[in-house]
This record gives C-alpha cells, structure tokens and sequence, in this order.
C-alpha cells in the first residue's frame, strides 16, 4: 500500500493504491514534494506536486496529506473544526521550523488548537550524530532532555518530545499520539532507516 511516487515503485502500483485510498476521503488529497524544510502551502490553492512539507486547509473537503516513513507526521485542527493542518517533520524540518510555520498558518490562537502526533522512529531507535542534538540545544536548552546518550558522541533522539516541546512552547497543550515506532514495528509500519527501498505512509486530515 505504497503511496509514494518518488520511491521506484511502479506508478501503475501507486496509481491503485492512492485510487484505493481516494474512494475513502472526500477529494483527491494534494500530494507534496517535501524537501525536509519549512515551507506552508494552502491546500485548497496549492497546485499538486508542490515543494511543501506541511498544508492548511480552511474549507471543507480539502484533504491534506503528508508521507513519512520514519519522520514524524503532526496533524492540527481548531477546537472549533474550521481548519486543518498536516505537517511533515523529520528532525531537520522539525529543528528549522516546520511546526511553528504549520501553527501561524492556521492563522488560529495556540490554544485553541489540538495536534496529533502520528507514527515515527521511536526513542529507542532513532540514533544521531551530535550535529542533530546540537541543531536543537542551541535553540532551546530543554531539548537536550529529548537525548539519551549511547556513547561515542552518539544519541537516541526522541522525536515526540521534541515536537512536544516545541507545540507546548507556542501553547498547543493539547497533543496527542506519540507513542509507536516506525523501526520496530515492522507488521505495520514503513521505515526507511530499516529497509532503506521502501514506501511511504499517508497522514491525512480535512474537514467534513
């Protein structure tokens, strides 16, 4: 059930399976190019295949969608269901932004919103470099708590915490999620850090 084009996948494949998908959701959902940075696109507008890595919808029955198969995918929407947000967010777009920028595009109070954190690499597999820990303690001393030290200069990063860090610091309090592992659970998940060739997972949201 690979949804990805940009796989080597045969397109007749991805075809069927996002024809499959299609019959579930109320339109065709806008398919990103995401390029791992911070960039925010109106799904409504935004033409398909554009370099994005997180979509808003204000209108009903616009899908947004984002495909991750170990990066973190985080879904928002307003208390008062009137706007929608998917955001793609491996540990280089979550460091430079893409939570804050996916956030001021709901153009809604912090507090109002609610996240979803869905599945990504956990924090027992997700190994790092210092250059990864470092991109997050110069910004914020609080995300050297989201590192567990393996020695060697070597660290688990624990993406969820992250996230939840940086969603509790604009004063979204209400998150959800968070709590599977792309790596180690295989029955069910992508990842490419475990298989490198793989697919890739849809997150979806919209209003009804």
């Amino acid at each position: 059930m690979n949804l990805a084009a940009h796989v080597g996948d045969d397109p007749a494949a991805v075809a069927e399976n996002r024809r499959r998908l299609r019959i579930y959701l109320p339109s065709e959902p806008l398919w990103l190019t995401q390029v791992h940075g911070v960039a925010v696109v109106d799904a409504t507008t935004a033409p398909v295949g554009v370099e994005a890595d997180a979509a808003v919808a204000h209108g009903k029955g616009t899908v947004c969608a984002v495909l991750t198969a170990d990066c973190l995918p985080i879904l928002l929407c307003d208390e008062g269901g009137t706007v929608v947000a998917a955001a793609h967010a491996g540990w280089r777009g979550l460091a430079a932004g893409v939570i804050e920028a996916a956030v001021r595009a709901t153009d809604t109070p912090a507090s109002r919103l609610l996240a979803y954190l869905g599945p990504a690499i956990g924090p027992q597999s997700f190994e790092v470099g210092p250059e990864v820990r470092d991109a997050f303690t110069q910004c914020s001393a609080e995300a050297a708590d989201a590192f567990a030290s393996r020695g060697q200069g070597k660290y688990l990063a624990h993406l969820y915490r992250l996230a939840r860090q940086r969603l509790n610091a604009l004063g979204v309090t209400r998150v959800f999620g968070g709590g599977r592992c792309t790596f180690s659970e295989g029955e069910h998940f992508y990842s490419y850090r475990r298989d490198k060739a793989t697919g890739r997972m849809a997150s979806l949201i919209w209003l009804e």
